[in-house]
């Protein structure tokens, strides 16, 4: 009995390793689209500044590699890192100077990064590396993972601490985690948060306040693009240190996604992300068990879809509610 005990409690912390690796990059981009949201600009660009980051992230550390072949592998991946966030950057601020400089409506300036980055990733691939799929000609370090020691005598807690393999969590992995414990105190108990809600839900109160919304808007999608580079960041230089055409396969919009099932809220974005990244492991566990791979991509948006329609049929129904009517009564 306690031998079956033990196995179940190893499989148990291998899933949950796998869903945190699966979940990390979606839900460091859905809580920069918790950001903006909360900011009043929903940020419909995830998914290009993703692709950009990944992209100049691998183009980053290979350049400092090539350019100073005695570098440290770690250096390199920094500088990676680095040259990634900063091109998540730059796209940002492209679209919130379209949409609060030259009036551009978010949605469509937002597609318009998609489809900027989707298309200037794939020229440069080319123009660079002289393939149209992917990086792996190329030789490019990973950032580092953290590793705990010590634990060898639990397997349960050397499963959870450092994984399956052993080899430690990688440290945008425990950044994630760091991010989701901070953006609650960022929102409740900082004035930039406090500010940030008030611009979202009033402009023009916030503005009589004397706070300046412009830039607080600025402030909201420059973040967002920040905590989306470093998703993308780590799908290039994570386990994976290589990029592919289109590797973000959709998670900035499920990140999105996750924004509104989650009520716009922290918590609730968290755990929405917890089950799309639960999702995309149950994908692969599908694939692994050989069944048709069309029908294994479909599955992730296939919950999204679900979960949508669920979160929005569980809104109309409280909203549908009859309420309790009030009567008053008269004494002579």
């Amino acid at each position: 009995m306690s031998a079956g005990l033990a196995s179940m409690g190893l499989l148990a912390a291998a899933l949950a390793v796998a869903v945190a690796r699966s979940t990390t990059p979606i839900l460091l981009a859905a809580l920069g689209g918790l950001l903006s949201e909360l900011g009043g600009c929903i940020n419909v660009a995830l998914e290009g500044l993703m692709l950009l980051a990944a992209f100049f992230a691998v183009i980053g550390a290979w350049c400092l590699g090539h350019w100073m072949p005695d570098a440290a592998p770690w250096a390199c991946a920094c500088a990676g890192c680095a040259t990634g966030l900063l091109a998540a950057l730059l796209g940002a601020a492209l679209l919130a100077a379209f949409h609060l400089e030259l009036g551009a409506d978010l949605i469509v300036a937002g597609i318009a990064v998609n489809l900027l980055a989707e298309g200037l990733t794939v020229f440069l691939l080319v123009s660079l590396v002289g393939d149209k799929g992917s990086t792996a000609s190329i030789s490019t370090p990973a950032l580092p993972s953290i590793h705990v020691p010590g634990l060898r005598e639990s397997p349960i807690l050397d499963t959870l601490a450092n994984g399956a393999d052993g080899r430690g969590h990688h440290v945008l992995i425990y950044v994630a985690i760091l991010c989701a414990a901070a953006l609650p105190l960022l929102l409740a108990s900082t004035r930039f948060g406090l500010r940030l809600r008030a611009v979202g839900e009033s402009p023009a109160a916030a503005r009589n306040a004397g706070i300046d919304v412009k830039r607080m808007r600025y402030a909201a999608l420059l973040l967002s693009g920040l905590l989306a580079g470093l998703g993308g960041v780590y799908l290039s230089l994570g386990y994976l240190t290589l990029f592919q055409a289109g590797m973000s396969a959709g998670r900035g919009f499920t990140a999105l996604a996750v924004v509104f099932l989650g009520a716009r809220k922290p918590l609730g974005t968290i755990a929405a992300a917890v089950l799309f990244g639960a999702s995309a492991v149950l994908s692969t566990e599908l694939g692994a068990m050989g069944l048709p791979i069309h029908l294994v991509a479909m599955v992730p948006p296939f919950i999204t879809i679900c979960t949508l329609v669920f979160a929005g049929w569980i809104r109309i129904g409280r909203h549908a509610r009859p309420r309790a009517r009030i009567t008053t009564t008269t004494t002579s």
